[in-house]
């Protein structure tokens, strides 16, 4: 059985996001509101069934008081750099508003390094004052669900970092990544639509480049495609004016339509 859901990309900019800190560049002084950037995040909503977050990035507050997340069902952790962990304890508001600890979700390495950073969370000590973030944390060791919607992890490469990418019934996301782990492809076959890294032209060691991405996606061949975890070096209507049909350059606050698998 598949259920209907709503993708709002939070943010497709990289680890320093768009405009970065004290540059002047086109893109960094662009007015286009699709070359700000805020850093990676997706937020699912399956009406009536859950909602859930990839990603707590640095940037949570701001990206949940500008699409309006009242709720938290879940998270789901692709990998602990901070980018991708340091907003953890904005979920301090989720917990008092649903009154109790959110479900997160992460590879034992990720949990390793979360509960080191955010060992405040994790050591069992009482503390006053604002309180700490409320995690029910769960290893992902393969295809689970949540409130019934099947999550199928996808295992790739970021440099040399094992890292996870997911799949939701017609819809994959891979951020942060420069390889497919070879037991992955057949994890995303059939795909209507992939979001994929794609940092920039030139390369880099962790990241795929555009023209890389497009070699991903050329094999794959979903029948939509996006890219995301940008750079200033991309600007968002000069680069989507080169990109082949059916490739589109995600930005913040784009919001898709997809289909989840349920049990």
């Amino acid at each position: 059985m598949t259920l209907p859901a709503r993708i709002t990309f939070l943010g497709t900019g990289t680890s320093a996001g768009v405009p970065i800190i004290g540059c002047d560049c086109a893109v960094c002084r662009s007015t286009d509101p699709r070359d700000t950037r805020l850093r990676p995040s997706i937020f699912l909503d399956v009406p009536g069934r859950a909602q859930i977050l990839v990603d707590t990035t640095p940037d949570l507050r701001q990206q949940a008081l500008r699409h309006d997340i009242r709720r938290l069902d879940a998270i789901l952790f692709t990998h602990a750099h901070a980018d991708h962990i340091l907003g953890l304890d904005e979920i301090r508001r989720f917990n008092h508003m649903q009154g109790g600890a959110i479900p997160c979700y992460a590879d034992s390495g990720t949990w390793d390094v979360i509960k080191h950073v955010f060992s405040y969370s994790f050591d069992g000590k009482q503390r006053l004052g604002g309180g700490v973030p409320k995690v029910d944390a769960h290893e992902i060791a393969g295809p689970f669900s949540v409130s019934g919607v099947r999550i199928v992890p996808v295992p790739l490469w970021h440099g040399t970092m094992p890292i996870l990418g997911f799949r939701f019934g017609n819809f994959a996301y891979l951020t942060d990544c420069n390889r497919i782990a070879d037991d992955s492809w057949d994890l995303l076959h059939d795909l209507d639509m992939l979001v994929i890294d794609a940092l920039r032209d030139k390369p880099h060691s962790t990241h795929f480049t555009v023209e890389e991405a497009l070699g991903v996606i050329a094999r794959l061949q979903p029948r939509r495609a996006w890219l995301t975890h940008m750079t200033h070096d991309l600007g968002h209507a000069q680069t989507s004016a080169r990109l082949p049909a059916g490739v589109e350059l995600a930005y913040d606050g784009l919001v898709l339509d997809a289909a989840v698998d349920t049990e």
